[in-house]
């Protein structure tokens, strides 16, 4: 039987990106031969570890995080560019992939990011994977910038959240694009075991200890009971409402054959706790879109 070959547009989103993990699962169970990956944010993540054969290991690792793994990875930066420095995270992720050039890779790979200078998008194909990640999910404000040859690198997502462009010169049967910032009314209930819920709900009141703390160098004026307004409320929402728009609008310009859209309301920016959830939110969801998909 023949399999259909794809290229495969994993969408930025922060912690929904997880989502793309299960999306990857139900491709393949599918038969689906993932030939090519164009990733902006958490997706150039998600795409870079299935690409170097270690997504599985990323997920049994996310999995276990309890709360006080979740507050050791906080490295706390002292620059003026980003809150947090990610060099522990990265490390752990470094670590998992090894030193790998993107032209090593056995399926053609692309990182998306945004010279925050020249205010361009910029595409990675070449150079180290680990590199390119830590470019192209630089959130602003949260994780302080990448220089790669004299260009300052923020998150992919900021110019483009689903990056198609990259993918329309592939020789493939079908281009999928998995969209987690999408504005859907689609609800789906996703049944948690009663000790996933705990952890989350664990990691998520360490998470809103640590806004707290941060809170004291904001000015007084800026301060708000409403978490949808204080400083990671007010730049998360500022990211999704970005986007949204933005996603719509690439989608629009490049329609692929298959959208698999991850309601935007899933989770927060930033609950990374939640990637149980999310994961297996990516699998429903790619399972509902392809069980209508014909050759």
């Amino acid at each position: 039987m023949y399999k259909k070959s794809i290229s495969l547009v994993l969408g930025s989103g922060g912690a929904r990106g997880y989502a793309h993990i299960g999306v990857i699962e139900e491709l393949l169970k599918r038969g689906f031969i993932i030939k090519s990956i164009s990733g902006s944010s958490m997706g150039a993540l998600i795409g870079g570890l299935y690409a170097t054969k270690k997504l599985q290991e990323y997920k049994e690792w996310v999995l276990t995080l309890d709360m006080l793994d979740v507050i050791k990875l906080l490295d706390f930066s002292f620059s003026k560019s980003g809150i947090i420095q990610g060099n522990k995270v990265f490390k752990i992720i470094e670590d998992m992939i090894g030193d790998v050039l993107i032209e090593d890779l056995d399926i053609s790979y692309t990182a998306v990011a945004t010279d925050i200078k020249k205010q361009k998008e910029v595409w990675l194909q070449k150079g180290k994977l680990i590199d390119a990640i830590r470019a192209s999910i630089a959130i602003p404000t949260i994780f302080t910038p990448k220089v790669i040859n004299d260009r300052v690198l923020i998150d992919g997502g900021v110019l483009n959240p689903v990056p198609i462009a990259p993918t329309l010169s592939d020789d493939t049967d079908v281009t999928v694009v998995v969209n987690v910032s999408a504005r859907t009314n689609r609800k789906f209930h996703i049944k948690m075991p009663k000790d996933e819920d705990k952890k989350v709900n664990d990691i998520q009141k360490a998470f809103y200890s640590f806004l707290k703390k941060t809170q004291k160098f904001i000015p007084k004026d800026f301060k708000e009971k409403d978490s949808s307004l204080d400083m990671f409320g007010i730049v998360g929402n500022t990211i999704d409402m970005m986007q949204k728009t933005l996603s719509e609008y690439r989608i629009a310009g490049y329609y692929p054959d298959i959208v698999i859209n991850i309601p935007n309301d899933a989770c927060g920016l930033y609950e990374f706790n939640r990637a149980y959830e999310m994961i297996e939110l990516g699998r429903v969801a790619a399972k509902e879109k392809l069980k209508d998909f014909k050759s």
